[in-house]
């Protein structure tokens, strides 16, 4: 549900032009957000804080990609591609959690991207994301 808490899962199954099955955000070109695990570390060592990922409410946090400068760049997570068509901006939600969390994320993609799902299929976690364009 839209500002419903966010539910860690094992899996999810991801529909071209749509997004994840069951996530309240279905089509547009917001189908998916992506946050890079090594950003939100760095942010939490910056900002002396602990919170887990799911504080910043992504649907997919993944290792190994940076996002500055990503946009129209296309990721394959699993079997899936995902195309980005830009950077997720923080929210006041992001000073609720932690304070001084919202402007560290401004700028630089440190609050990861947005895109959508070009493939159909099923994703789990520790599947392998890399940038094929």
């Amino acid at each position: 549900m839209r500002n419903g808490p966010m539910d860690p899962v094992p899996s999810a199954v991801l529909r071209a032009g749509r997004g994840i099955v069951g996530n309240a955000d279905q089509g547009g070109r917001r189908q998916v957000t992506l946050l890079a695990e090594e950003t939100w570390d760095a942010l939490m060592r910056d900002l002396g804080g602990s919170l887990p990922a799911s504080a910043r409410r992504a649907n997919l946090l993944v290792r190994g990609l940076d996002f500055r400068d990503s946009r129209g760049r296309i990721a394959r997570i699993g079997a899936c591609r995902v195309r980005v068509f830009g950077e997720t901006k923080p929210c006041t939600r992001m000073d609720q959690a932690l304070r001084g969390l919202k402007g560290a994320m401004w700028g630089e993609w440190q609050g990861g991207a947005f895109g959508e799902v070009l493939d159909d299929g099923s994703i789990v976690v520790g599947d392998a994301v890399e940038w094929i364009t």
